[in-house]
Parts: structure tokens; sequence; C-alpha cells
């Protein structure tokens, strides 16, 4: 069975469209990978009941109206559905002005936008005149505390729970891109905030509600490949420069840009906007041209991926996208054991390319998984059954003891072919749900939580986090998640909680 489904914003990966010609495909709606997800953990616990929503409550019960939750009625600040539901925006250039153009499709109103680049960010201005500008988050939300409902964070990595948890800590929804920290301790501040604040939160990966994601789960939980102990991940990132030092100089910064901002609780480090003629770096941007055109600094913007300081590797850029459905179909949590191996890993920056390998324990009454992910251009052993038909850039390999399962941006395929027929007889029992933005503003308007609310997103995130500290050590780690303690290596324990810098701190914002 090929099941095939369109990925908008990239391009089919087929070589040569062959297995597309010699199999029947059966189209299917696929989001791009800044889409909503729905897990199998357990919704965000409801905020404690303070005095003022009880009394609201009870006068409903005493008019003889259905009980609703607190904030369909307007309550504590949040907003009625009868009211449109007000979005800042903070890191509106490149892929977070894409996505606020998705959140105002879903019903957001834009109301403020925020941007340390005033270039960067001008196409956001343009699109939106009439939404209030600001360069710091922290005068957004001094200035808008009673003007906007929700906030959108589609900064670096680095800045994400300072600006995430500044938000929440005034109550106000909060959607932030992936990953969702760069740090596990900053994840776990971010999962007890939103709890504290009771409102909608929401991560943008891609959906685990798709059909594509759905029919995945429903055929692996009905059987279809048997026990499932392997899964092979991998991903053609990175497609920006990594694996080499620090550019010795500085440049001027743009008077356009703040970089102090920028830089936020990062070390210090001058700013460069230029790469020095003939490093390597410009090897590696000139290959990855068609996907990152004009995005040619050191670090700001787009680059800061390839960056430990700011960024989170190809593993973090991408994984939460790819883990995604796996963690919903195999019922997996936290791993307990994670290890890596790579081309050479340098002080500052991830490396070329890197195989990481996780072990999770038995569950439910399943098997133990391991799971491997792959990038830099490395894939897993080609399955045999897919004869002469390419292999995908980027996809995910499921073996079972009696089948397999390769999905790609190109579609599902069972393997061998003749796993068709059992999949067919699969009922569609996991429901379809809209996608990120649409899930997060039905949340925030009082429906069920978002796909990927924080209590999902944060131990997804950690899985990422936890390969990139792998990669920095060298070492097999063993990992005990609820003190968030390797066991076996103390000295990784440093990169699970890591300082702030510049006078910014989780406790002042």
């Amino acid at each position: 069975m090929n099941l095939h489904f369109s990925h908008p914003s990239h391009p089919s990966h087929s070589q040569d469209g062959s297995s597309r010609r010699e199999e029947a495909l059966i189209p299917l709606k696929f989001e791009p990978p800044n889409v909503g997800c729905y897990g199998v953990l357990k919704a965000p616990p409801p905020s404690p009941v303070s005095r003022r929503r009880f009394l609201r409550a009870a006068a409903v019960v005493s008019a003889g109206v259905s009980i609703v939750p607190a904030h369909v009625l307007g309550a504590d600040g949040q907003s009625p559905p009868s009211r449109r539901v007000s979005l800042a925006g903070v890191g509106v250039g490149g892929v977070g002005f894409g996505q606020l153009q998705e959140c105002e499709k879903a019903g957001f109103h834009i109301a403020a936008l925020c941007d340390v680049d005033d270039a960067f960010a001008k196409k956001a201005f343009d699109k939106w005149p009439q939404a209030r500008r600001y360069r710091d988050f922290r005068d957004l939300l001094r200035a808008e505390a009673d003007k906007i409902d929700a906030v959108y964070v589609g900064t670096p990595d680095h800045t994400h729970a300072l600006i995430a948890l500044a938000a929440l800590r005034r109550k106000k929804h909060v959607c932030c891109v992936k990953p969702l920290t760069r740090t596990i301790h900053e994840g776990r501040v971010l999962r007890d905030a939103a709890h504290q604040a009771g409102v909608a939160t929401q991560m943008t990966a891609a959906p685990h509600t798709s059909e594509p994601a759905c029919r995945t789960a429903e055929w692996i939980q009905a059987g279809v490949l048997g026990a499932v102990r392997e899964v092979h991940v991998w991903s053609n990132r990175p497609v920006w420069p990594q694996g080499m030092a620090r550019p010795a100089g500085e440049d001027p910064v743009p008077k356009t840009l703040d970089w102090q901002l920028w830089l936020g609780p990062a070390p210090q480090r001058p700013f460069k906007a230029d790469w020095p003629q003939g490093h390597h770096a410009l090897t590696q941007l000139k290959a990855s041209l068609d996907w990152i055109k004009g995005y040619h600094g050191v670090y700001h913007p787009f680059n800061f991926r390839g960056w430990w300081d700011f960024g989170t590797g190809a593993l973090g850029d991408m994984g939460c996208h790819h883990f995604n459905t796996i963690f919903r179909a195999l019922k997996l949590s936290q791993p307990r054991s994670v290890a890596a191996t790579s081309t050479k890993v340098l002080p500052e920056t991830a490396p070329l390319a890197s195989i990481v390998t996780y072990d999770f324990p038995a569950r439910d009454g399943l098997p133990p998984v391991r799971m491997v992910w792959y990038d830099g251009g490395l894939q897993p052993p080609r399955p045999a059954e897919l004869g002469d038909q390419p292999m995908p850039e980027e996809g995910t390999l499921y073996l079972g003891d009696e089948g397999k399962l390769l999905s790609s941006w190109d579609g599902l395929k069972l393997l061998p072919a003749s796993k068709s027929a059992k999949g067919d007889n699969v009922r569609r029992t996991l429901p379809r749900r809209p996608g990120t933005w649409k899930e997060w503003f039905e949340a925030c308007q009082g429906g069920e939580p978002a796909g990927c609310h924080f209590d999902w997103a944060v131990p997804l995130t950690e899985i990422v986090l936890l390969g990139n500290i792998a990669l920095r050590t060298g070492k097999r780690l063993e990992w005990d998640a609820a003190p968030m303690k390797f066991t076996n290596y103390a000295a990784a324990n440093g990169f699970v909680k890591e300082p702030y810098h510049n006078g910014w701190s989780l406790d002042a914002v």
C-alpha cells in the first residue's frame, strides 16, 4: 500500500517518480511541518479554582444553564468565543512571518508585532500596518497587557523560554516554534508555568493527527507490522553551516538590528555578518542555496541553528517533527539511554553529520524499542523490498516482526506489498484534527487543548535535547527523567541547565 500526500512547503523528494507510476496512490491532505499534533499524554491539568471562577460557575448553575469552562465565559481575563483573539507575534521575520499568516487564517487578529531586526521584520510590518510595533518583548507585554490574548514566539531557540515564560506569567495563551526550548530545565519551567496559568499552549511540530500520521498509528497499534522493535529516522538537515569554529573578527552591527537583544541570555560575542573568504561554511551555504537564499549571515538570520549557544542543530530543528508520530504510534515516553556518533564535534557548533541511538523500555505490554536518528546525508540500510525505487531524502522506517512501514513526505508504504490488504482492513479510529493554528485558536476560545500542548511538547523536546547532550559529551548516557539527571556521567548534567548571561534570568521576566 502506498498512500500519497502533498507537502506544500517542500517539493517531492522522489528522484524519478517511478514509484508513483508503478503503484496506485491515494491522495491525502498533509500539512507542512509547522502544524499541530495531538498526543497520547493526558491533557494539561485544570488550573486551581479561584473564588471568582467558582462564583461565576455557581451563578450559571443557579440560572439553569449547563456548566462550561471558565475561559469559555471569559473569566480571569481570558477571551470568550464571542470575542476575537488578539495575537502578538514575537520574532516575525523568516518562519515567523509565514506562521503568523497561518495564525491569521485560523482566526487570530494580529494586534502587535515585535522583532529585534526592523529590516528582517519588514515583510510583517508591511503586511499588518495596523499592528503596534515593538523591539523588546518586555515592552510589548507591558504595553499590551490588557490588549492582547495570546503570544506567538518565533525567535531563535535560545530566547524561546524567556519570552514564552513572560507571556505565561501574564496569563497569555502561548504558541512557540519547535523545539520548545534549548535546555531541558527550561522546558520543565515552561510546563509548570503553563499549568499555573491555565491557558492554551501549543508547539509547532508536524502533526500526528493528520490522516497519514493517524493511519500510521492505527496500522501499528492494530498489529499490521507485528511487534515494532526498531525505528529509523533521517533528515536532509543541516541546510546551514555546522561543524566549524567561530570566525575571527567582527562586523558593524546594522542600525536596524539590536544585537544585544538578539543575544539575550547567550554569552557575549561580537556581531559577525560575513564569513571569511574561503571558509568552508560558504561551501555549505552554496550547496543549500535552494533552501536558504539570502540567509548568509554567520548567526542572524537563520544560521543560528548550527551554534550551540543559540540553536540545537539538525536534530533540534527536525527531531520534533519526525518523532511526533513515532511517539504516538509506539506510546513512547522517556528513553532509558542515549548514545551518539558523529563527525568531529567542535565546542561551539553541532557536527556535520550524526547518528543518535535511543533505547526505550518496554511499556504497556509493548517490547523495548530502539530509535535511531540520522542527519547530514546519512541514512539507514535500504529496505530490500524497495527494489529499484529511491530512498527518500527524509523519512521514517518502522521495523516490525511481520513487516515494515516507510513514511516520508511522498507517502506511506507498507512493505512487503502483501501487507496492503491487511492495512486496508484496519478501521479508522483516531480523531483527525485541523492542525496547529486552528487547534490553538479553538483552544484559546475554550475548546479542547491543542495537540502539542506543553504537557506533550516538553517531553518531546527533551528527546532531541538528550540526543544533543550525547553528541556534545561523546558518551552513552543513562537518563533518569524525574530528577533530570544522567546517572552514569555526572559531567553531562551541566547541559541540562545552563547559565544565563547579560543580566537575564527566568526568575525576572
